[in-house]
Formats: C-alpha cells, sequence, structure tokens
C-alpha cells in the first residue's frame, strides 16, 4: 500500500460506513433497538452508536448457529471447499485492509501503522493458515486385534461462543474464529463493547466471502450481560475466552450452572523478561524491552511488564530504556509517525494512573512518565513509564496493569532470577537473554511460561501454539494444536 498521510487518513475516518447492527443468521440485525456509544478513545468523540444486544439477541444468534451447524452445509462440507472459503475471507480482509486497520486504530487507540501492518497482517494470514490447513487432518485407526478395526475421529464440537478483547480485536477474533470454522463448527462472536466495529466488519467480509448464514454470528454488548448471557447459553457447546483472570473465573462458573461446556481460557500475564550480563547484545535487549513494554500502549497480556535485569548491568540497561521511553512519539492514532497512540478509554487510563499512583507510594523510584498527556486532545493518553526500585511484593510487581508501565527488579544470580520470575500467579510468557546455550535450556524449562522467548521478544508464526499456565488459562491458540478446542475425538470400533 502506499504511504498514507496523517491528513488522508483524516479524510477516510470522515469517510467510513461503520456498521451499527448485529451480525445474525447471515444478515444485520438491530435487536430490540437498545444501542451504546462507542467512543474513540484519540479524541474521546463519539465514533457511532451500535445495538445493543442481551438475551434475546444471544438467543437468536444461538438458534441461527445451532441451525447452521445440525442442517446447514457448512459441517457437512469437504474439508477442501471449508478452506476455500477461509482463504477467500482473507482475500476481502486483504481489499479491505486500509478500512479495517481504519476502524481499529478509531476504536481503540492503536498507532495506524501498527494497525495496518501488523493487525490486519495476523488477521489475515490466520485466516489464510488454517484454509489451508482445513484438508490437511488426517484421523487415526490404531493396530488393534486382527478381527477388529479401530478408527478414531476428529468432528466438529458444535457452536463455538468467542469472547475476545479490545486489545487487538481482529487478530483475537480470528485465533478463536478461523480454527473453529476450519474444523466445521460455527460460531457466535461477542467482541469488547469497546471494540465491537472491526467484529462486525469482520462478519460482514464473512458473508461476502461466501461463508452460509448462521455460521458466524455477531452480538455486541457489554460483558455482564451479553458475555453472561453467551457463557450461560445451554445451546452453546464450546466457549473460547480471551481476557482477565477474574472475568475468565465468571466463565468457569457460567459453564458449572448451565451445560458444562468446555471453556477454554486465554486469560491474564505478568511476564518476566530476564537480561543476563552475557547477553549477547545488551543495547539489543533494552531496546526489544522498551519495545515490548510500550508497543499497543503496553496493553498486551503478554508484554514484558517485568524487566529482571542482573545488577551488574541493571543502571546500563534502565538508562537505555528510560533514553527510548522519552523519545517515543506518543500522539493521534491517525498520524503514521505516531509510536504509542491513545489507551482504550477514560476509565481503562484511570486504572493504570492508579497504579502509578500506588508505586509511588510502595517506594519505587520513576524515573520517567508517570504523567497524562495530550489533554487537550481529549483523548486518553499516557506518558510512557518507568519504575525501578520496585518491591518484588508489591502491586507493581504483581498485579497486571495492561498499560505502559515498566518495573524493574534487580537480582544477584541466575537463582534468584528464576524464582522472581516464577514468583506470580500468571504463567504466560517470558524472556530471557543469555549467550549461553545451557542456561538457555535450563531457564527455559525452569520458567513456568506458555511462551518463553530467547534473545528476543514477542517473535513467532501461525505454527507454533499460543497460551498459558497457572493463571494465564488454559488451551491452546494459534497452530493445528488450536483445533483440538474445537473438535471431539469419536472412537468407532468394528468387530470384524
Amino acid at each position: 500500500m502506499p504511504a498514507v498521510t496523517h491528513d488522508e487518513w483524516l479524510h477516510r475516518a470522515k469517510a467510513l460506513d461503520l456498521p451499527r447492527a448485529h451480525h445474525i443468521d447471515g444478515a444485520e440485525e438491530a435487536g430490540s433497538g437498545a444501542v451504546f456509544p462507542v467512543v474513540s478513545p484519540r479524541d474521546g468523540q463519539i465514533l457511532t452508536e451500535v445495538a445493543d444486544g442481551g438475551s434475546a439477541e444471544v438467543d437468536a444468534a444461538v438458534a441461527a448457529a445451532r441451525r447452521a451447524f445440525d442442517s446447514g452445509p457448512w459441517p457437512r462440507l469437504a474439508p477442501a471447499d471449508r478452506g476455500r472459503v477461509l482463504t477467500r475471507i482473507a482475500d476481502v480482509l486483504e481489499d479491505r485492509r486500509a478500512d479495517l486497520a481504519l476502524t481499529v486504530s478509531l476504536e481503540m487507540g492503536k498507532p495506524i501503522t501498527d494497525a495496518h501492518d501488523i493487525e490486519l497482517r495476523a488477521v489475515i494470514n490466520t485466516f489464510r493458515w488454517y484454509g489451508q490447513l482445513a484438508d490437511k487432518l488426517t484421523d487415526e485407526s490404531p493396530h488393534t486385534a486382527a478381527d477388529a478395526l479401530a478408527l478414531v475421529t476428529r468432528e466438529p464440537a458444535g457452536v463455538v461462543g468467542a469472547v475476545v478483547p479490545w486489545n487487538f480485536p481482529l487478530t483475537l477474533a480470528g485465533w478463536k474464529i478461523a480454527p473453529a470454522l476450519a474444523a466445521g463448527c460455527t460460531v457466535v462472536l461477542k467482541p469488547s463493547e469497546n471494540s465491537p466495529l472491526s467484529a462486525l466488519l469482520l462478519a460482514r467480509a464473512a458473508t461476502e466471502a461466501g461463508l452460509p448464514p448462521g455460521v458466524l454470528n455477531v452480538v455486541c454488548g457489554d460483558g455482564p450481560v451479553t458475555g453472561r448471557a453467551l457463557g450461560l447459553h445451554p445451546g452453546v457447546d464450546v466457549l473460547a475466552f480471551t481476557g482477565s483472570t477474574a472475568v475468565g473465573r465468571h466463565f468457569l462458573h457460567y459453564a458449572a450452572d448451565s451445560n458444562l461446556k468446555r471453556v477454554w481460557l486465554e486469560l491474564g500475564g505478568k511476564s518476566p523478561n530476564i537480561v543476563l550480563p552475557d547477553a549477547p547484545d545488551l543495547d539489543k535487549a533494552a531496546a526489544t524491552a522498551a519495545w515490548g513494554i510500550f508497543f499497543n500502549q503496553g496493553e498486551m497480556c503478554t508484554a514484558p511488564s517485568r524487566l529482571l535485569v542482573h545488577s551488574s548491568v541493571a543502571e546500563r540497561v534502565t538508562e537505555a530504556i528510560v533514553a527510548r521511553a522519552r523519545a517515543l512519539r506518543v500522539g493521534d492514532p491517525l498520524d503514521p509517525a505516531t509510536e504509542m497512540g491513545a489507551l482504550v478509554g477514560e476509565a481503562h487510563l484511570g486504572r493504570v494512573l492508579d497504579h502509578v499512583r500506588q508505586a509511588a507510594d510502595d517506594g519505587a523510584r520513576l524515573r520517567t512518565g508517570g504523567t497524562r498527556t495530550l489533554t487537550e486532545t481529549g483523548g486518553s493518553y499516557l506518558e510512557p513509564t518507568v519504575f525501578d526500585q520496585v518491591a518484588p511484593r508489591s502491586r507493581l510487581a504483581r498485579e497486571e496493569v495492561f498499560g505502559p508501565v515498566l518495573s524493574v527488579l534487580p537480582f544477584d544470580d541466575l537463582d534468584e532470577a528464576v524464582a522472581l520470575a516464577n514468583d506470580t500467579e500468571y504463567g504466560l510468557a517470558a524472556g530471557l537473554w543469555t549467550s549461553d546455550l545451557s542456561t538457555a535450556h535450563r531457564v527455559s524449562r525452569a520458567l513456568k511460561a506458555g511462551t518463553v522467548w530467547v534473545n528476543c521478544y514477542e517473535e513467532g508464526d501461525l505454527t507454533v501454539p499460543f497460551g498459558g499456565m497457572k493463571q494465564s488459562g488454559n488451551g491452546r491458540d494459534k497452530s493445528a494444536h488450536a483445533l483440538e478446542k474445537y473438535t471431539e475425538l469419536k472412537t468407532t470400533w468394528i468387530q470384524l
């Protein structure tokens, strides 16, 4: 795509055709007529009003998904044919990439360059990858006695309820929807009330690409009403959720209180990033640590929010991160030069600032940032923030801030570093910087995290699974392993 200027993005924003209705059974539905405003964090202005769904709309969407699963063509298509539809969805998303990126940027504050080059690339690749995988899966025929034939088949699990957050609204939706569709399931998606617009545009694109009615439905609304209705619904066979650990617990209760549906959770994180003095490049380690905590305004469950750095190099690494933080360009998400945009909204900004104030009260030293900025815009902006002298048992070191706030904790030996890293209820991701191959293997095994990056951070592709341990959840997104969440194993024993 040719370079687009700030003024051109602003002009495009005014011409956007934003959706306002639920997407149920292949059509846009207003539902009860109740609406809620979608506010842009870039300037505090209302983008549009969107249909607000409750139990009735969830019932309609689940009924449509059930019909599509029980009697529609989708689960009965040859896997290669399902794959071709998923690939066409990727093609339509590519054709609409600019408008989708612009919508994401407007509704949740992500810099437009990141929305276009990272978010949209990820969701397009996800649909294309699972489209290509759909007919590559095989069943099993275990060796049994000579007078019997055993077959183990993977069958689609049924209706999938997917609930996704606002920080990567299309990527995380794609991680749920694409493997579920590839397996032959049907889906009801509830996006965050902060970012429903991109999800509705995704549903439009899927319908245009030839996805049959009822196979993908989107119901908008908040968690306590719409999310709860989906979690409790007896017509939902599988629930896949990405979000906070506290809300994840609610979905487990919903499953227990309804039909014992399977619940797959990708939850919060407080990821350690360990820098040893023998790191192959300390400057690169510092630059990557800064990028990791400030990318996407720090609104990432995998953000390396705890920098565990050896005391012999702690000041050097911290100074380098502080310098990068001060040089980072915070600004309008629609400006291609912006490196860090707006936090998702006023309420979330307030929660992050509470953590900043508490950290100071707990004795941590503020090295840079910690202050709201660009207040004249009406948007929700925060300076990149770095604390050192952080106590390991303080709130800042233990609770997920979900903002551009880094905690620096020094250590003196490797055993102490591993103990600090694992001293958390979370277990989503971790980083390690070392030149020693043995150390890399031993520490990676010792870290209780679903993903460990060595001499890098946030690297990977769709071939590898993603998910957490401990209170960071269960199950895996991405890779062929994601299909395990949306299929059931059936054994057929034939006596010959």
